[in-house]
């Protein structure tokens, strides 16, 4: 069991940057990969980032390889989602994923628990 507490959206201009968190507890394990999803209002739900809990892989979707970075702090059991050059199209609620790792880590259902998601706004 895993319980996963996000933080961090709010509303920011074009260009700016922005920090998510995502807060783990409950019984977790090395082999998780922790995972952020985002899901606009008539849009799928999509991949941004995933990283094993140990950090040392990480993968991103390409429209945001190069702006976002996902890390992890070992000693608060957080995950991050690091936001850099917005852009309006990154408008979305962001959820983050806990999940066994897999060759699944691409798609939602890979996942078994999640966050209660975050709005993220990026104004023009």
């Amino acid at each position: 069991q895993v319980q996963l507490v996000e933080s961090g959206g709010g509303l920011v201009q074009a260009g700016d940057s922005l920090r998510l968190s995502c807060a783990a507890s409950g019984r977790t394990f090395s082999s998780y990969a922790m995972g952020w999803f985002r899901q606009a209002p008539g849009k799928e739900r999509e991949f941004v980032a995933v990283i094993n809990w140990s950090g040392s892989t990480t993968y991103y979707a390409d429209s945001v390889k190069g702006r976002f970075t996902i890390s992890r702090d070992n000693a608060k059991k957080t995950v991050y989602l690091q936001m850099n050059s917005l852009k309006p199209e990154d408008t979305a609620v962001y959820s983050c994923a806990a999940g066994r790792w897999s060759n699944s880590y691409y798609y939602a259902s890979g996942y078994n628990y999640w966050g209660q998601g975050t709005q993220v706004t990026v104004s023009s």
